[in-house]
């Protein structure tokens, strides 16, 4: 005659409903890359104005050519979709030149479309470079879109970590030798 009165079953189940939404809501890009740490962080400004934060995570530093990592990319400023590749297709375009035809541009600019969403201040993408297989952008926890496709990835994550980028003080904040 020990059974637990009827409501303490009701508890638990309760209690391992809340666990796994929370284990679901922390999967996210972690989930690509176990063990991943904070390699460095800065911010975008443009004319004293904030637009992102930006922090980068890999499991492996110093990062290397064939290492994953996740650029996770904060707004504070709104921004639409289209902004947000037709800036990334400039870029691309720019550290690429000849090495990507229209065609291909063309066709990765698709992607991105699938792949980003209109920000507002607060917002959170995140875009998973996994060598050999990618990327993969996560809004918030959720992912958005997988691109298959090496050369996309190169040429995306170049934006931020070439040493040819627009920003090269975020880039040795983000790589890790410079302050934030």
């Amino acid at each position: 005659m020990n059974e637990p009165p009827p409501h303490r079953g009701k508890s638990r189940r309760w209690l391992w409903a809340l666990c796994l939404l929370a284990a679901s809501a922390l999967g996210g890009w972690q989930e690509s890359l176990p063990g991943a740490r904070e390699v460095g962080a800065g911010e975008l400004r443009l004319f004293g104005f904030r637009i992102y934060s930006a922090r980068l995570w890999s499991p492996g530093r110093p990062l290397a050519a064939d290492t994953p990592f996740a650029l996770e990319l904060t707004y504070h400023r709104a921004i639409s979709r289209d902004e947000l590749v037709e800036a990334s297709v400039e870029e691309i375009r720019r550290l690429s030149g000849s090495a990507v035809s229209a065609a291909q541009l063309a066709q990765w600019q698709a992607q991105m479309h699938l792949a980003f969403v209109d920000v507002e201040p607060g917002a959170r993408i995140t875009g998973v470079f996994l060598p050999g297989l990618g990327a993969r952008f996560y809004v918030g926890p959720q992912l958005q879109h997988e691109v298959r496709d090496g050369a996309f990835a190169r040429a995306f994550f170049a934006i931020w970590l070439d040493p040819r980028t627009r920003n090269p003080e975020l880039r040795e904040q983000l790589l890790g030798v410079a302050a934030p």
